[in-house]
């Protein structure tokens, strides 16, 4: 009888199915490149399961979901949940095109998270040639927003969660090939300046500039961080004419933290800076939340325990712990649904210009996907 530890993955083949949803850009803000994304995710999903497409909202891209045919399908069973939205803007390939320099291998979104979906899908469909059968029924949930905080399928995603036993959630690796069994919780704000405008030149000292003034918030905000809770500013928008003195600007914060509790205290710190200063107006307002992901959950750990075992088999040894950067494992996680983070491929750069993978993580994390889901039960 065959056995996971004896699926043909192929690291060629793998790249050569891998290739086009690299060569597809897929930026969160856009929506059109997006579901072109979602379409050709389409046809391989096809082949597990009939592909329900559910349309987008808020200006986002549409999600796909399968359920896998099963005797015991509608049972609580295993979730599978990617986002198949990346930070590269289109045009991101002229500058890091797919490809291969021995055993790595470049691309926007490799790692983040395209990677790691291709190979949960190249899992299921080796299971399915090799007529094994899981002993749950499987679901699987591509979603369009992930990178913004998903602020338009936290539902749906917390919905289908609460349908299954288990989720599994194939984000890129820890630097050590490890899992995440936990998140920190992290909060978004968006912040807005209101000044007063005038002509540059002729009469500066009639404005009051919008972006002096966020200028000084950001340093105000980012001296916030402590050992408990950070805050940074990553997008800063303003001002049109260099000789106007600027009427407006608006920026986005983050804030990051280990226990709920210190975000809360981070969030109201964060609020409580709306006011008025030097004729200016200074506006925060809260965005999109990631809650806590505790760690060590009993359930979540009794999958790490089995999984540990698979990469044993398979020939490595895996690593877990608690990672900063949020994913929608915060919210099954939150949940208290057994969760496991970062099932996806090895890599680097991530986010970067020098986002890559290592080509051997492709069968290495497929199969133990494939292990997962034939011992989960």
């Amino acid at each position: 009888m065959t056995s996971y530890l004896d699926l043909p993955f192929d690291i060629d083949t793998m790249l050569a199915g891998l290739r086009p949803w690299i060569e597809c850009e897929s930026p969160t803000f856009d929506a059109a490149a997006v579901n072109r994304m979602m379409s050709l995710a389409s046809y391989d999903l096809s082949q597990l399961g009939t592909v329900e497409r559910i349309p987008g909202r808020m200006g986002f891209g549409d999600s796909l979901r399968v359920r896998l045919p099963h005797p015991h399908a509608g049972q609580p069973g295993i979730l599978i949940a990617g986002h198949m939205d990346t930070v590269h803007p289109v045009g991101t390939l002229a500058r890091l095109p797919f490809r291969r320099d021995g055993d790595v291998c470049y691309g926007p979104g490799i790692q983040d998270m395209k990677g790691g979906n291709f190979c949960a899908v190249e899992a299921l469909r080796q299971l399915a040639r090799a007529g094994m059968q899981t002993p749950l029924p499987v679901t699987i949930l591509f979603t369009p927003d992930e990178e913004v905080g998903t602020p338009s399928t936290r539902e749906l995603i917390e919905a289908e969660a609460a349908r299954n036993r288990y989720v599994l959630i194939p984000e890129p690796a820890m630097p050590d090939g490890g899992v995440v069994i936990g998140r920190y919780a992290i909060a978004r704000f968006n912040l807005r300046t209101i000044g007063r405008p005038s002509h540059a030149g002729a009469r500066p000292g009639d404005g009051r500039s919008a972006i002096a003034a966020m200028a000084r918030r950001i340093l105000q905000i980012e001296a916030m961080t402590g050992p408990d809770c950070t805050f940074s500013v990553g997008v800063i928008h303003a001002g049109q004419w260099v000789n106007c003195v600027s009427s407006s600007c608006e920026a986005e914060a983050l804030s990051m933290a280990k226990r709920q509790e210190d975000l809360d205290d981070g969030v109201a710190r964060m609020l409580a800076l709306s006011g008025e200063a030097d004729e200016v107006v200074f506006e925060v307002t809260r965005g999109v939340t990631r809650p806590v992901w505790q760690p060590d959950q009993p359930g979540t750990m009794q999958m790490y325990a089995l999984a540990r075992e698979i990469a044993g088999e398979i020939g490595f040894d895996l690593s877990c712990g608690s990672a900063g950067g949020g994913s929608d494992g915060n919210f099954t996680g939150a949940m208290g649904i057994p969760t496991l983070d970062s099932l996806g491929v090895r890599g680097r750069g991530l986010h970067t210009l020098t986002e890559n993978i290592d080509v051997a993580s492709l069968p290495e994390r497929a199969r133990l996907m494939a292990g997962l889901m034939m011992r989960l039960g």
